[in-house]
């Protein structure tokens, strides 16, 4: 009798232990009247689901996983109409309760998220980024305008203006991540923007970050790509 109370016990505990979810995201998709909603992240190049809930005439949503440390995982909408653009939130995970609220018509461009400082910081670099992005496009419209007119020097002033704007996003991100360099995002930002810059930059970037930083997933990539 007590070995199969002991059993039970020990069951349960195996039980509880393993729907003990540590990160839960919840929120509303304004304008949703039917989809499904995936919780995913990113494994050996392979994105997998971690969570879904099917939603019909109910906008509200809850989703969880359990996590080990911060991470980018990806909210993403399946409104089961064939067209999966645009249908992706990026965020940072952590431990606790994020809160993700948007618009079906701006799933992935005017959401609001609380309860991640790290998300913030993303949503922040994100923001500056585009607005590079955008003035990149304007030169390269120049830049092949100029060539079908053939002139030559307008071409070398475009060239020198592409080059001069790579390189402000190159120093604006080096100083993104040391500024933050006590987030998790400090090193992500790194590894996956500017990892083919000046070896001795992102060695010094690296002995800025502080120890629980290092140890980081994404602070592991950095020291190997330094080291390389």
């Amino acid at each position: 009798m007590k070995k199969k109370l002991l059993l039970i016990i020990t069951t349960l505990i195996i039980s509880c232990s393993s729907n003990d979810n540590n990160m839960i995201i919840s929120g509303n998709v304004e304008g949703l009247k039917k989809g499904t909603l995936y919780l995913q992240s990113e494994k050996d190049s392979i994105v997998i689901n971690l969570d879904s809930v099917n939603l019909r005439g109910e906008s509200n949503f809850k989703l969880s996983t359990n996590i080990s440390e911060p991470d980018i995982y990806y909210l993403y909408l399946d409104k089961e109409d064939g067209d999966s653009l645009n249908d992706i939130i990026p965020f940072f995970g952590n431990e606790g309760e994020i809160k993700i609220n948007t618009r079906l018509s701006t799933f992935d461009s005017g959401y609001e998220i609380s309860g991640s400082i790290n998300s913030d910081l993303l949503l922040e670099y994100n923001s500056i980024m585009r607005k590079y992005n955008s003035q990149n496009l304007d030169l390269i419209e120049i830049f092949y305008k100029s060539q079908i007119e053939n002139n030559q020097e307008r071409l070398d002033s475009v060239n020198i203006e592409l080059e001069n704007l790579v390189r402000k996003k190159y120093l604006y991100t080096l100083n993104f991540s040391i500024t933050n360099s006590d987030k998790e995002i400090s090193p992500y930002i790194t590894v996956s923007q500017i990892p083919d810059a000046n070896i001795d930059l992102l060695r010094m970037l690296y002995d800025t970050l502080p120890a629980r930083i290092k140890d980081s997933k994404y602070g592991k990539i950095l020291r190997n790509i330094t080291i390389d």
